[in-house]
């Protein structure tokens, strides 16, 4: 990561990716990895209201036209923040509006490194033997800071983002019938969202490949946590055009197809476009996941994802393989996944005497 600077990059972010960015940081062992994504979760609307920045420092126009430069914000908080990951959490006032900004240090650019050492300035802490210790500061365009805006952010929104207490939970059939699915249900959680990029209604031109097949098809575009400047830390999103699973536990070997045609023609285009070969990517599903319509990650091997590690993700290939050996494999298998402690379905899993 590049060291600390005053230069800004505000990134267009919309709800979907500030839930699984916020669950996915935790697991890194900074956010809430095991955080129901859709705890707290708004309407459509209210999802849209998050601020969509991208521009130079001095200040951008927002959806409403309105002016919004980050030299206005008012933090009054930390929700959560760590050292490894460069990242930090903020709570406070845009403009009189209750707001969280996530700044995040941007990673380093290979073809910038010549021009990075020699603009910056350096000031030396300590030297012993051959081994020294400086503080160096590039120049502020090589030296980014990826803020993420959520204005006007909600209780739930300072909720989610807080650092809380995570458990595994093992959920069996049963248990998904009498809790977890009626949870999902008697939310009515919204994805539209999602259907407008399926409809090319938003998020049209950052679309890198499309299978327009209604059955077996998907679209695939860049994650928003991925500021596509080098592959080594590559994020893609597979979402496909069936409307009809949510998760996991809906796939059955009649979704066979629809998951090799996934995982080939994701990895084809991958390879196409940034020529990253498929043994050098990691294709899996999340469970529980971020949002319930079916969706698959792409992410470089060489990148250490938050959201990645065994708890939560689930290899394509071995779906694959699972459901070949057995076709009820996930509408009966016990899944473990990870959740924060003060989520709504850990209540109902309370209450019903299974934790």
């Amino acid at each position: 990561m590049v060291g600390g600077g005053t230069h800004l990059k505000l990134c267009a972010v919309r709800q979907s990716g500030l839930r699984e960015e916020a669950e996915e940081e935790e697991e890194s062992a900074m956010a809430d990895t095991g955080a129901n994504p859709n705890s707290g979760n708004e309407s459509d609307e209210e999802n849209r209201k998050v601020k969509k920045l991208k521009g130079e420092p001095k200040g951008d126009r927002g959806e409403n036209g309105e002016e919004t430069n980050l030299s206005d914000f008012k933090p009054t908080s930390v929700l959560r923040d760590s050292a490894r990951d460069k990242t930090i959490f903020v709570h406070g006032e845009l403009k009189e509006q209750p707001a969280v900004v996530i700044l995040e240090k941007t990673p380093f650019g290979e073809d910038t490194l010549t021009e990075m050492f020699k603009g910056a300035k350096t000031n030396l802490e300590v030297k012993n033997d051959i081994y020294s210790t400086y503080v160096f500061q590039p120049p502020a365009h090589l030296n980014e800071i990826k803020a993420t805006v959520v204005c006007p952010a909600t209780e739930a929104h300072v909720q989610k983002y807080q650092r809380k207490e995570i458990i595994m939970v093992e959920e069996t059939e049963d248990d998904y019938k009498n809790i977890t699915l009626p949870y999902i249900t008697s939310k009515g959680l919204s994805v539209t969202w999602v259907y407008n990029i399926l409809e090319k209604k938003a998020e049209k031109e950052r679309i890198i490949f499309e299978d327009s097949d209604k059955e077996l098809g998907f679209v695939l575009l860049p994650d928003f946590k991925w500021d596509q400047k080098q592959v080594d830390d590559l994020y893609l999103i597979a979402i496909v055009h069936k409307r009809d699973i949510k998760s996991l536990r809906d796939l059955t070997p009649d979704h066979l197809q629809l998951l090799q045609n996934i995982y080939q023609k994701g990895t084809d285009a991958i390879v196409q476009r940034y020529g990253l070969p498929t043994n050098k990517l990691r294709v899996y599903v999340h469970y529980q996941p971020s949002y319930y319509h079916f969706h698959v990650h792409f992410n470089s091997l060489s990148y250490e994802v938050p959201g990645s590690r065994v708890e939560r993700a689930h290899l394509l290939q071995d779906i694959i393989q699972n459901l070949k050996s057995d076709p009820q494999y996930y509408k009966t298998r016990t899944l473990l996944f990870p959740m924060r402690t003060d989520d709504e379905l850990i209540s109902m899993y309370k209450a019903a005497g299974r934790l």
